[in-house]
């Protein structure tokens, strides 16, 4: 068992070969909840969530294809257990069934309820997250910021000692995405304003089209009144 907790940001993996304690997760499907009691005492009130597994060939599961054994199927980009090499590639790979049965080498579990003891190893301690957040509104909402707050004076930073020691340490900050600035909201006007422009600029030219449309029609008109005044006016001549 491959379990994750996402609290602490620690994993472990545990060795069970007592298929007895495995019952209770057999003919479960992915992203579904399952108790931890039947494990041992030590898992006692804890639930986990199956996240997925790979058998004992190595293939990995795959949710949605509801079969507890191995199948090949045809993936292509944006499906999971595959990557394509080439644009629009697709592949016939086999894959497994989202449903756990006893042919699994690894089964992947989230912990989603702590228990009333601690595992060593993954709830008693607490794995420091390397990296902060790097969008603007996702450093907000981590500090709990006002939009009155400016974002860059809360980027965390990381210190990198250099291989070389004789070199000082330095700190990198990532590059905040989404930041609302003047220079951002000049260009959202700019480009507001090319658009008006273009709008008026083709509501003036269909105007002046429609104008001249309409100037054209009306000699038209004219000349066919004409040509039938002269023509009248011949016949009645002859006569």
């Amino acid at each position: 068992l491959n379990i994750a907790n996402p609290a602490t940001g620690c994993q472990k993996l545990i060795e069970i070969d007592d298929e007895r304690r495995l019952r209770g997760f057999y003919d479960k499907r992915m992203s579904q909840e399952v108790s931890g009691d039947a494990l041992g005492d030590e898992f006692k009130g804890y639930v986990f969530r199956i996240s997925g597994g790979n058998d004992k060939q190595g293939f990995p599961m795959k949710q949605g294809v509801l079969l507890p054994h191995r199948v090949r199927l045809l993936l292509s980009k944006g499906h999971s257990c595959y990557r394509p090499r080439r644009t629009g590639e697709r592949k016939r790979k086999s894959v497994r069934g989202c449903i756990v049965q006893s042919d699994l080498a690894v089964l992947s579990l989230v912990v989603v309820k702590k228990g009333e003891q601690d595992i060593p190893g993954l709830t008693d301690t607490a794995v420091p997250k390397r990296l902060g957040p790097k969008r603007a509104s996702k450093i907000r909402k981590f500090f709990n910021l006002s939009h009155d707050d400016d974002v860059r004076q809360y980027v965390i930073r990381r210190e990198i000692q250099p291989k070389n020691p004789e070199k000082k340490p330095y700190t990198k900050a990532p590059k905040i995405q989404r930041l609302v600035t003047p220079a951002t909201l000049q260009r959202k006007r700019h480009r507001v304003a090319i658009k008006r422009r273009r709008a008026e600029a083709s509501k003036e030219a269909e105007a002046e089209y429609k104008q001249l449309l309409a100037k054209r029609v009306k000699e038209s008109k004219e000349k066919k009144a004409e040509r039938r005044r002269t023509s009248s006016m011949q016949k009645s001549a002859s006569a």
